[in-house]
């Protein structure tokens, strides 16, 4: 076996300019589409609740931020039929704006980093970009910022990945792995993401999400374990229909059951922790907007009472968009674990509940729910909130992007000057050109119920 020296690497991704010039990146292929955007959504929604697809295409419908949020597939299917690098590292997949945020750390500290891996996966690094840059117009066009505006901070992103890749460049493999990244405050809208997490305490969701139970023989459908006779069952989750439903006791009981394989790939002082808590009660729950209509259920836990809440998410994640694309990526057959892994390879600090299940056919993640969780609004990104938010995308995409790739490899792709990040910013400008006709021909289609 050859054992590549560090020059050796960075000539690998110097080579690859050949297959794909940087200044290349601008380039759009609508035309090349195999299918329309309305029938790769169509295709999308295969296998969900259906009952609520019709919402998630009113969500879409409110914007075409809103409906980028919900068209990954699209975006998957577009990016397939432009030439790519082939330098691969984990994909967030869908990186857009909103799916950066604050939660708290194991130890207890609130951190910011990327946030959803539903659509995790490897491949091309260049993906995650494209998305981002089309997300940062689409954002900078809602938040009232000029069109030049909105480019330059797609520059000012793509400029700070690649300062931050060839700076991992240059540093120990083993430091580059636990690289902490320690001006997020700096950034306006990062901090206001940090104060609500600071306030997404479980007491908070457990106020927000749950109400007191009312007396026995009242309490239907029945709580989620049997109550112990002479016990009384404190709370409850609530009916916020239709975000939020309490399901029937089998439900609960089935699902339940299927914590039993979860509780065994956790360690085993995750394990311990678990077994102090005692599940109560079980709720669905409409989560984002690409993820309406798949099953998502809420395990609401106690441990010492009612002032030691624990909630758990059950999410069901079907096969990344992309992985028609990428037949060479190999993801683990189970998608839960596609996506847990996904997001341990990326981020330096994980949820320490996070693991995956299989529930009635289907895989799930589990993770916890709201625990100091914290997100931007785009009204967040006003004035010159948007730029140096922009660059907080950028260093964060470059950080998991080197913990799951090659830095070396990726900074000898990329080099120096601006072409990298100037033609970027035209794909993103041209992408968001593009949603905004997929956005149109969505309100025209009579999907949402809306008259076209």
């Amino acid at each position: 076996m050859h054992w590549a020296t560090p020059q050796e690497r960075r000539n690998l991704g110097q080579a690859r300019r050949k297959q794909v010039g940087r200044q290349e990146h601008n380039e759009l292929k609508p035309k090349a589409r195999k299918s329309s955007a309305l029938d790769l959504l169509a295709r999308s929604m295969h296998g969900r609740v259906p009952a609520l697809i019709k919402l998630k295409y009113m969500l879409m419908a409110e914007s075409p931020f809103g409906y980028f949020r919900g068209a990954v597939p699209v975006m998957a299917a577009d990016l397939a039929v432009l030439p790519n690098t082939g330098l691969v590292c984990q994909l967030c997949g869908d990186a857009h704006v909103r799916n950066l945020g604050a939660f708290a750390a194991p130890d207890g500290r609130m951190v910011f980093d990327i946030n959803d891996f539903d659509e995790t996966i490897r491949g091309p690094f260049e993906w995650d970009l494209k998305r981002m840059a089309a997300s940062l117009v689409l954002a900078g066009r809602g938040s009232g910022h000029k069109e030049s505006a909105a480019r330059s901070a797609v520059e000012k992103c793509v400029a700070r990945y690649c300062a931050q890749m060839r700076a991992f460049a240059q540093m120990p493999s083993l430091e580059v792995a636990r690289y902490q990244v320690h001006r997020l405050g700096l950034a306006a809208p990062v901090h206001n993401a940090l104060v609500k997490a600071e306030r997404a305490t479980p007491q908070h969701t457990l106020d927000q999400l749950t109400e007191p139970a009312p007396a026995s023989g009242k309490n239907k459908p029945g709580p989620a374990v049997r109550i112990p006779k002479g016990q009384i069952q404190d709370r409850r989750f609530k009916e916020i229909k239709p975000t939020l439903t309490r399901v029937s006791s089998a439900q609960a009981a089935a699902l339940l059951a299927a914590l039993g394989p979860y509780r065994q790939m956790l360690e085993p002082q995750r394990q311990h922790l678990l077994s102090l808590y005692r599940p109560v009660d079980v709720a669905f729950k409409i989560v984002g907007t690409g993820s309406v209509g798949l099953r998502d259920y809420c395990v609401y836990f106690e441990g010492n009472g009612p002032a030691d809440p624990l909630f758990l998410q059950i999410k069901e994640e079907p096969a990344s968009a992309y992985s028609p694309y990428l037949t060479d990526a190999r993801p683990p057959h189970h998608n839960g674990q596609r996506t847990a892994e996904g997001q341990k390879a990326m981020q330096v600090q994980s949820d320490p509940f996070l693991g995956w299940t299989h529930f009635a056919g289907r895989d799930y993640l589990v993770r916890q729910l709201n625990d100091h969780k914290g997100s931007i609004d785009l009204e967040d990104l006003a004035g010159g909130g948007l730029e140096a938010y922009a660059e907080v995308c950028g260093e964060l995409l470059a950080r998991g992007h080197a913990r799951s790739g090659d830095p070396l490899i990726l900074a000898g792709y990329i080099g120096s000057g601006d072409g990298f990040a100037e033609a970027l910013a035209k794909f993103g400008a041209a992408y968001a050109d593009q949603t905004e006709k997929d956005w149109n021909a969505l309100k025209r289609s009579g999907k949402t119920g809306a008259k076209p």
